[in-house]
């Protein structure tokens, strides 16, 4: 029997787990991604229970947990040291089934391009949606390679749009959808070798910054910022310097952190999200996922964590491909994802909000609210992702050994 077909546009975290999640279902993959090659530089990913439980789906969960570290009990600091709130690991695995786990996005492409056949992805490549399709015809993707110098057209049974925030497919799909917004604050992301004195991992509030450090299973630390800024700035000099005039006098560790840091390997974004949800996330034969559909403010930490979630989603309503139909199983993962996403970006950017407040006063009474909660235990502050890091995946038998995650 003919193996249906899936393209998928964008081999970020949620394409390359949509990949690996329908080829384990039988469908014959194609993953198209315009960068020159798949290698991040300069970024760490949090995996959330709720992500990990998707990924055991795929059975790349263990792997995952193996090569991760395990965040261990840390809490929110002002940018003098005090501590504002303490997390407590043990809870939050208790509360959500098993441990929030950090690795380096580099090492999670490769444990999924692993799971993968050879020459499933194809990289250095610009693909274009040419037609949705229907339950009567074929997807149509059009795909220039500019190195080859060569422009190709690919039908498929199933084409998903994984291409990020400012999704061309999700803007052919839609093209009345208002589309990305800047929330005001830009970012960057650093893995650095870990500094000589010891920390707790931690999230620090200032007014209108954030700083995070959390450190990884291979000796180095991830570290992100956060700041407000007008959309498009750029340092005067170089991103370090930049850094260094907002977090060089906080606390430990950030100087030392900052004082390794290779001014070529900083990544700077700005912070777009998605507030008004999309009509669907799906029409005729093309489903979108990921930060096409949803993205969301980094607040929750939880937008790649959405993104794996899709994956297995819709591979799960996809089911094998002799039984595809396209109106029936989008429409079904549509419904699966829409509310919950929806709900998700909402959260972040209130949450997101929050930590950006920069008025003296402001700043006084975040922090003491967030002081007054921790008074109470975990249990307060963990209560604001239930529903988030406890989501269960969709099983079509009996769920494996492998679909629990062991707590810490």
């Amino acid at each position: 029997m003919e193996q249906h077909r899936a393209v998928v546009v964008g081999a970020g975290i949620g394409g390359l787990t949509a990949a690996v999640a329908l080829h384990r279902r039988g469908w014959h993959v194609t993953v198209l991604e315009r960068a020159a090659d798949l290698t991040p530089v300069g970024a760490g990913i949090a995996l959330a229970p709720n992500a990990q439980r998707a990924l055991d789906v795929v059975g790349l969960g263990d792997r995952v947990r193996e090569l991760s570290a395990w965040q261990g009990d840390g809490g929110m600091r002002t940018p003098g040291g005090r501590w504002l709130a303490r997390t407590d690991a043990k809870a939050a695995a208790a509360r959500f089934g098993g441990p929030l786990v950090l690795l380096h996005r580099a090492s999670l492409v490769e444990i999924l391009t692993s799971a993968l056949p050879d020459g499933a992805v194809r990289t250095g490549v610009t693909a274009a949606l040419t037609d949705p399709g229907d339950d009567h015809r074929p997807a149509r993707v059009t795909v220039q390679d500019a190195g080859a110098g060569t422009r190709s057209e690919l039908e498929a049974e199933l084409v998903l749009g994984a291409d990020g925030i400012h999704s061309k497919t999700r803007k052919t799909l839609f093209p009345g959808h208002p589309g990305p917004r800047y929330c005001g604050a830009t970012t960057w992301r650093v893995v650095v070798p870990a500094p000589a004195r010891p920390f707790a991992p931690h999230e620090t509030w200032g007014a209108g910054r954030l700083w995070g450090s959390q450190p990884l299973k291979d000796g180095r630390v991830y570290a992100y910022a956060m700041a407000k800024a007008p959309a498009g700035a750029h340092a005067p000099d170089d991103e370090k310097a930049e850094l260094l005039r907002l977090f060089g006098d906080w606390h430990h560790p950030v100087p030392e952190i900052l004082a390794g840091v290779d001014p070529d390997r900083i990544l700077r974004h700005d912070v777009h999200h998605l507030p008004d949800p999309l009509p669907a996330f799906h029409h005729g034969r093309v489903a979108l996922l990921g930060d096409a559909a949803h993205a969301m403010m980094p607040s929750l930490g939880q937008g790649g964590n959405q993104a794996v979630e899709d994956a297995v989603v819709l591979a799960h309503h996809a089911g094998a491909a002799p039984g595809f139909l396209p109106s029936r199983a989008l429409a079904a993962y549509t419904a699966d994802r829409l509310p919950r996403t929806t709900a998700i970006v909402r959260k972040a950017a209130r949450t997101g909000a929050l930590t950006l407040v920069s008025a003296t006063p402001a700043v006084a009474l975040r922090n003491a609210a967030v002081s007054a909660v921790s008074l109470f235990g975990p249990g307060l502050a963990l209560r604001g992702f239930d529903g988030i890091c406890d989501w269960q995946p969709p099983v079509d038998a009996a769920p494996s050994a492998e679909s629990v995650i062991r707590p810490a």
